[in-house]
């Protein structure tokens, strides 16, 4: 089994990297494979609404989202990890998710998700209400920890000294590792994700 944790933040090594190598850490511990997705610095567009990709399967933007899907494909569980910039996701995962979830959800469906923030001080529960949302409209479970995922400090060092903080972090790690193995474990004894409806969709008017 296997996790991808990407790392939203311009910052390599920064404050929500700490974060994501404590779930990752408490992640390997339970015997779960683990990769961090760095998104880097290079710019993200955003989805432009063309649908090329129900014809072809991924965005015609190929970047990293195309590459992380690739990936996605053979992972079974993901946490997605932000700075909180102005309240909020940064712009780069933001764009980064609208991509991925638009051209490349059926990948992420039925397989766990979880989110984690990281801010200065505050904006940390609006980032953390808007993370969870593209798990909720794919099918995703959706993981918790012991209290909301999130760390503060300034910088690396600072969130190390949040002890709440990343003890969530450890939890939150565990408790996807106890999941993958329940899901993996109904598999073996044959029970499957649900058998799906034909979609209803409808707008608002009359």
């Amino acid at each position: 089994m296997k996790v991808l944790l990407v790392n939203g933040s311009p910052h390599l090594k920064g404050c929500t990297y700490t974060a994501l190598t404590e779930v990752e850490k408490t992640l390997q511990e339970n015997g779960i494979e683990t990769e961090i997705f760095q998104l880097g610095t290079k710019p993200i567009c955003g989805c432009i609404g063309c649908n090329s990709c129900y014809k072809t399967g991924k965005c015609f933007m190929d970047d990293i989202v195309n590459e992380f899907v690739e990936k996605a494909k053979e992972a079974d569980g993901f946490i997605f990890g932000s700075p909180v910039h102005y309240a909020a996701a940064s712009g780069a995962l933001t764009s980064f998710l609208d991509r991925v979830f638009y051209s490349g959800g059926e990948h992420l469906s039925y397989k766990p998700g979880a989110c984690i923030t990281s801010a200065r001080r505050g904006g940390t529960t609006a980032t953390f209400d808007q993370l969870n949302k593209y798990f909720t409209i794919k099918n995703m479970p959706v993981v918790s920890s012991q209290y909301w995922n999130m760390v503060h400090g300034n910088t690396p060092e600072e969130v190390k000294q949040d002890l709440e903080g990343m003890q969530v972090m450890r939890v939150l790690g565990a408790n996807m590792a106890w999941l993958l193995k329940c899901i993996q474990l109904g598999k073996e004894n044959g029970i499957n994700i649900p058998e799906k409806e034909e979609r209803q969709i409808t707008n608002f008017i009359r």
